[in-house]
Order: structure tokens, then C-alpha cells, then sequence
């Protein structure tokens, strides 16, 4: 979520992405972490080798298919395993440019070589979450003029809020229709990068209110093909059809020219 789907206030520079190595750059610097979810969203294990630890239960791998949390996606979770010993992973997120796993007891050692397992059913999920979000997004802003002013996937629901001049709980609808029509088809779905200048002319790049792409060369886009594409450093599924259909909860009127709308992935 990512692109479309993070908050305003500047967090696109969370999730774009500059790639060298498939580390991220920071203050110029290479990061530590190779991030393996952004090459293979479907990636379930890895082998990986503790670079850090701290305060024993924050643990910096050499590379990770574990998700950070960022830009309205909550983090992955799963398993990291040394020998015979299990350390779950309950909270991942990036600190002063590093991926951190938080596991849930000490006894990792920088140098332990370590077998990493995502809980694939979460992560899923949350993929096909991001994409169903990512279209709804794309064709309320496109067709309305609206801008997402904030978002969050979850397990089990989707929110979003969006800028738009007139409370119409009737147009919401109409574009959670429009997008499950899409959904039933054969569309594939892209990443890639290209560099900032000629991926800022891409129109609606950014749907996001008071968003700025970040000051790097390179930028992640997240292609919808022929629908959509946007600037976004989220995990995705491979084709639309991969969604499955998304249910109105409710919507809500939160004042001046600001809607919410909650919905959920139905099979």
C-alpha cells in the first residue's frame, strides 16, 4: 500500500525503492538487509545469517522475505529457525533504515545461520488485500478526482479515506462494483522500476494527498496493466484474478471533504 495506499505526510519515501544489490540506500549507504519480498512477493522461506542483534529480541538478517510494516500494510510474520530452535517473528519494521524482526524470545547470535518461513496464509492474504485496495483506489480517484488522506489493510478489512467533496454513500458503491467487475478478469500486475524523472510523467503516479515521490533516482512501480500505475513499495499478487471479490462494510462521514469507506475480501 504503498503509492495509492499510504497516509500523506511524505511516507512514499518509505516504500519506493532504490535498488543496488536489492538493498535499499540510506544517507548513502547500503542498507544490510536484502529484501527478498520485493523481488518474489511469493517467496515462503529463505536461508539467511544474523548480521545484528539487539536487546536480544530485535534481530538484523542478511536478507528476509519478511515485510516491514509501512505504508498501510502491516508487517509479515512467521518463523525464524536455528537448528532445532524456533523464534517466532511477531513484529517487523524498518529503524534508521534496517529491517528489524522482533521475535519473541532471545537467543539469536550475529553470525547464526538461520532458516527463515513466512506465514504464507497472512501474507496472502494481505496481497491480495494491497491489489484489491490498489484498484478500487485507482478508479475512485480517476473517476472522481479524489485523493486517499489516509489507509490501513488488516486481515480482515480494508479502510480507506478519500478527499471527496460530497458525502455519497451511493458513488462508493458504485466503484466497489466497478472494481469487482475488474476483478473477474485476466489482468496481469507488474512491478518494475524506472527512473524518477520518467516515472513522475506518468499521470496519477501519486493519488495520495500531501504526498512527495522521495529525492532518489530510481522508483517502484506497481503496474495494473492497461488500468493503472502508481508509485508503491507494497507487496502484490501476480493477476487480478488472484483477488477474488471485495463486500461494502459501511461508510462514514468524517467532515469537510473527507469519506471513509471499509471493505473486505470475500472468496
Amino acid at each position: 500500500m504503498s503509492g495509492c495506499l499510504a497516509r500523506g505526510k511524505r511516507r512514499l519515501a518509505t516504500k519506493a525503492n532504490l535498488k543496488e544489490d536489492n538493498r535499499t540506500m540510506f544517507n548513502g549507504e547500503k542498507a544490510m538487509t536484502k529484501a527478498l519480498y520485493m523481488e518474489d512477493a511469493y517467496q515462503k522461506e529463505c536461508d539467511a545469517t544474523v548480521v545484528s542483534v539487539k536487546d536480544g529480541n530485535y534481530v538484523v538478517l542478511d536478507q528476509t522475505i519478511f515485510y516491514p510494516k509501512g505504508g498501510g500494510q502491516p508487517c509479515d510474520t512467521g518463523q525464524i529457525v536455528r537448528g532445532n530452535e524456533v523464534y517466532n517473528v511477531v513484529y517487523v519494521g524498518k529503524f534508521s533504515g534496517e529491517i528489524s524482526h522482533e521475535v519473541d524470545r532471545q537467543g539469536l547470535n550475529p553470525g547464526d545461520k538461520v532458516h527463515c518461513t513466512l506465514n504464507w496464509e497472512r501474507r496472502y492474504r494481505l496481497m491480495r488485500s494491497h491489489t484489491a485496495a490498489h484498484l478500487f483506489a485507482s478508479l475512485l480517484c480517476n473517476g472522481t478526482g479524489a485523493l486517499v488522506t489516509g489507509n490501513q489493510l488488516e486481515t480482515d478489512k480494508i479502510r480507506f479515506d478519500f478527499s471527496l467533496e460530497k458525502f455519497n454513500p451511493e458513488i462508493l458503491q458504485e466503484y466497489v462494483a466497478k472494481t469487482n467487475e475488474l476483478l473477474r478478469r485476466n489482468t496481469p500486475v507488474k512491478s518494475y522500476e524506472l527512473p524518477r524523472e520518467e516515472a513522475l510523467k506518468i499521470p496519477g503516479v501519486v493519488k495520495m494527498a500531501e504526498a512527495f515521490p522521495p529525492d532518489i533516482p530510481r522508483l517502484r512501480i506497481v503496474e495494473l496493466v492497461e488500468i493503472d500505475k502508481q508509485a508503491d513499495g507494497g507487496t502484490h499478487v501476480k493477476n487480478l484474478n488472484e483477488v477474488g471479490q471485495i463486500k461494502l462494510l459501511r461508510t462514514e462521514n468524517k467532515g469537510k471533504n473527507n469519506r471513509r469507506i471499509y471493505f473486505e475480501l470475500t472468496p
